[in-house]
């Protein structure tokens, strides 16, 4: 299993709602200390997906991040790995990959977790820990408690800011994942980031 990266805030792209583009997002946010994108833009062409990839390769590569997408295996070559949907091959993932790709998945609760853990990914995300704008309605939010004691390190994502991403860390997560509120404005990742270092008096490793 891969170490996951340091340190362990995961920023998801989105780009209807990116501060004057991806690119231009991420490198703002790269600047602020983020060190780990995932490229979340499933809706466009594979294609378009690869161009976005090698030209964020350089923003991460220029300071020793990881860059992954979002459910394409297929991309993964051209970049760290791979994060897939709830429910996907993750075995067959690691399979085409190999083990040194950062394989990771998105999951709902308990069960799916364990079950990414068994299938061989490094990491999941959990969510929604909270509510989130980026997606209405969408919930139960879980609460940090749903973090405790999993099985395999996981990142607490949804509706995570500067004020509760310390209390996901105590929970138990490994670390957070966040999309729209930092692609509206990349200055955020600098606060998150702060919070993430406070804890590492509480939870080693961090």
């Amino acid at each position: 299993m891969r170490p996951l990266p340091a340190p362990p805030l995961l920023l998801i792209t989105d780009r209807s709602q990116a501060a004057g583009g991806i690119l231009a997002a991420v490198a703002a946010s790269v600047a602020a200390g983020c060190r780990w994108v995932s490229l979340r833009e499933k809706d466009l062409p594979v294609a378009q997906q690869a161009d976005l990839l090698l030209a964020l390769r350089p923003l991460l590569d220029g300071v020793g991040g990881t860059l992954t997408v979002h459910g394409m295996p297929e991309l993964a070559p051209l970049c760290h790995g791979v994060h897939l949907p709830d429910g996907a091959d993750i075995a067959g993932a690691r399979r085409i990959l190999g083990p040194d790709a950062l394989i990771g998945a998105s999951c709902h609760d308990r069960d799916g977790v364990a079950a990414a853990a068994r299938d061989g990914a490094d990491y999941a995300t959990l969510s929604p820990i909270f509510l989130t704008p980026s997606k209405p309605g969408y919930g139960p939010a879980m609460g940090p408690a749903a973090l405790s004691g999993m099985p395999l390190p996981t990142l607490a994502l949804g509706g995570v800011d500067a004020g509760n991403a310390g209390d996901c860390i105590s929970a138990g997560a490994a670390g957070v994942a966040v999309m729209g509120a930092v692609m509206r404005d990349p200055a955020a990742s600098g606060p998150i980031l702060s919070a993430l270092a406070a804890t590492r008096g509480r939870k080693p490793g961090i």
